[in-house]
């Protein structure tokens, strides 16, 4: 490592002495703006002044040399994705893929549906129903949805520990008010926490169960608790659970077109790899087509 710094230095005391190899039209700049990059993200220097590699992964690390744009990102604890996401949106009726996207593994899923929404009204496309995994509940996709679009998916698990969970709670939404399993109601607006009075729940029979804070219960509505509340209603049925499964077949595309495009980027850069994910996309396409002319012949 100390070879590596000391060779970088080198070449910045060069550079400074002999500024004219500095162009435009030079890979220098590019070159050396990655280097020092690396530099400043994974060294730092310690007590004695000497070069030691940072303990942990700073923010929106670069993990590419050729690539500036690919991200370290987890899907979960154990699963780590490097490079790039990819995003697809398939129709549950056609099977086709209409629209996909790309982001850095580090961005967070919700943040593709503004390209996903672009191609959706290029194609003058309407959706009637959206079934999505609930990384994308906090996309526009859903928050900017009109009254007609019906939203599946898993809602997330509410948890407290041993008190009472906020599903235990009842919002009244034409009142805008909240009542807490003692009957005890106050004021709630969505994307706010609501505290109860200290007073209230220092004397109330029920504080054991509910909160061990000593200022009393808070609880958060969400932004979209409306919403999360039906998701909660409909996943406690048999049919809403039949209907959460039908998105099964939005796995199985991912896992066709990660076959046609490869586990590794083809090209540099966001936007060259969301060419190749959409000519990947029209591959799987073309394949459903084939696969249905078949089966019309065979029928015939």
């Amino acid at each position: 490592m100390r070879q590596v710094l000391q060779a970088l230095e080198r070449v910045e005391h060069w550079l400074a002495a002999n500024p004219e190899m500095i162009t435009k039209e030079s890979a220098v700049p590019a070159c050396m703006e990655a280097a020092q990059q690396v530099r400043t993200q994974d060294v730092t220097t310690n007590e004695a002044g000497e070069p030691v590699l940072i303990k942990g992964v700073a923010k929106d690390r670069r993990i590419s040399i050729e690539d500036a744009e690919m991200r370290h990102g987890r899907k979960s604890r154990r699963v780590r994705v490097d490079g790039y996401k990819r995003h697809v949106m398939r129709d549950l009726d056609s099977e086709l893929v209409v629209a996909v996207g790309i982001t850095p593994a580090n961005v967070p899923e919700a943040k593709v549906a503004g390209g996903i929404k672009s191609d959706l009204d290029r194609q003058q496309i309407i959706l009637k129903e959206l079934h999505i995994d609930r990384a994308y509940l906090s996309s526009l996709l859903v928050s900017e949805r009109s009254a007609e679009l019906e939203i599946f998916c898993k809602a997330w698990p509410v948890r407290a520990g041993a008190f009472f969970p906020k599903t235990a709670f009842t919002i009244d939404w034409e009142r805008e008010m909240l009542r807490c399993p003692q009957g005890i109601e106050m004021s709630c607006q969505p994307g706010k926490v609501v505290h109860f009075p200290t007073e209230t729940c220092a004397v109330c029979p029920q504080r054991s169960r509910c909160t061990g804070s000593k200022t009393g219960r808070s609880v958060k509505v969400h932004a979209d608790e409306k919403l999360l509340q039906e998701l909660r209603v409909r996943q406690g049925t048999s049919e809403g659970r039949a209907t959460l499964r039908e998105r099964v077949g939005v796995e199985h595309d991912l896992s066709h077109i990660g076959h046609w495009q490869g586990a590794r980027a083809r090209y540099r850069g966001e936007r060259k790899n969301l060419l190749d994910l959409r000519r990947c996309a029209v591959v799987n396409n073309l394949h459903i087509f084939a696969r249905r002319s078949e089966i019309m012949a065979q029928a015939a």
